[in-house]
């Protein structure tokens, strides 16, 4: 496996996209077009990250920063996809973390933001393009787009830099009734499988699963774009931030940023997976 800092160098360009603020019911709030250039300076032992965003009838805004190593919040993959947050969640603050997906010559971010009360206050989808290239955006994500079985393969990262762990997964998506999807995810080793089945009340571009001891949900968002994290953190109860992203009708990336019980980053995990049936 590439090091952290190999992996990060996958990220430089300039990335032109947006900052687009929702709510977490899904509402749009902003949308603040955005320049990022991440490049090499001082001999290529530095990286310049410089951040203009142009706020609609403001002064435009710049954020320059500098640095020789990658941060032990920032966890990268081999494909240089990454995510950044605390690595120890605690009740008396607000918590949030970013993960980032990169498919050929786009960018997907998305920050998910938990207030002081523990309850998911905002997110922001940041979507970019390197400059120079024609990338199209996709369309916003349904869930009839995510019907079917998918297969697909997870390799996850430990901060504490212990070998990386590579397994399979299934996931299969039906439609139960009008009101009402079935998810069953199946991931591990040959030595140790688990799966999971749940169901899904739709509420428009909201998939919420209720039945667990934390209340989850699937935002749907533009670009292909999902937010799947709980509606609240609760001490006694893990967690997982993700991002999902179908890139192609049959294509689809997952970043998993999982927590313990005690609010501890346990892993990162990036799957990616290809619809192989649909129901």
């Amino acid at each position: 496996m590439c090091s952290q800092w190999e992996c990060l160098l996958q990220n430089l360009g300039e990335w032109q996209g947006s900052f687009t603020s929702f709510s977490p019911d899904g509402e749009k709030l902003a949308d603040i077009p955005s320049v990022l250039n991440l490049e090499e300076v001082n001999d290529n032992q530095t990286i310049r990250l410089t951040l203009r965003r142009f706020p609609p009838h403001q002064p435009m805004k710049e954020q320059v920063l500098k640095f020789t190593d990658v941060e032990p919040n920032i966890m990268f993959c081999e494909t240089g996809a990454f995510s950044q947050g605390p690595m120890q969640w605690t009740p008396s603050s607000q918590f949030g973390a970013e993960l980032a997906l990169i498919e050929g010559n786009r960018r997907l971010r998305l920050v998910q933001i938990f207030n002081q009360d523990h309850h998911l206050s905002s997110l922001t989808l940041i979507r970019e393009k390197l400059a120079g290239t024609n990338a199209p955006e996709r369309p916003p994500l349904t869930w009839e787009q995510l019907l079917g079985e998918w297969q697909g393969e997870a390799v996850t990262i430990y901060p504490d830099f212990a070998s990386p762990e590579t397994y399979s997964t299934y996931l299969k998506l039906r439609q139960q009734d009008n009101k009402h999807l079935v998810q069953q995810l199946t991931f591990g080793t040959r030595t140790s499988v688990r799966t999971i089945t749940s169901t899904a009340r739709i509420d428009g571009s909201i998939l919420h699963f209720d039945q667990d001891t934390l209340s989850i949900q699937v935002l749907l968002l533009p670009d292909g774009a999902s937010s799947n994290c709980p509606r609240e953190i609760k001490l006694g109860h893990p967690f997982v931030l993700e991002v999902g992203w179908l890139t192609q009708p049959n294509h689809r990336q997952r970043l998993i940023r999982s927590y313990s019980d005690k609010g501890k980053l346990l892993s990162l995990t990036l799957v990616k997976e290809e619809r192989v049936n649909r129901c």
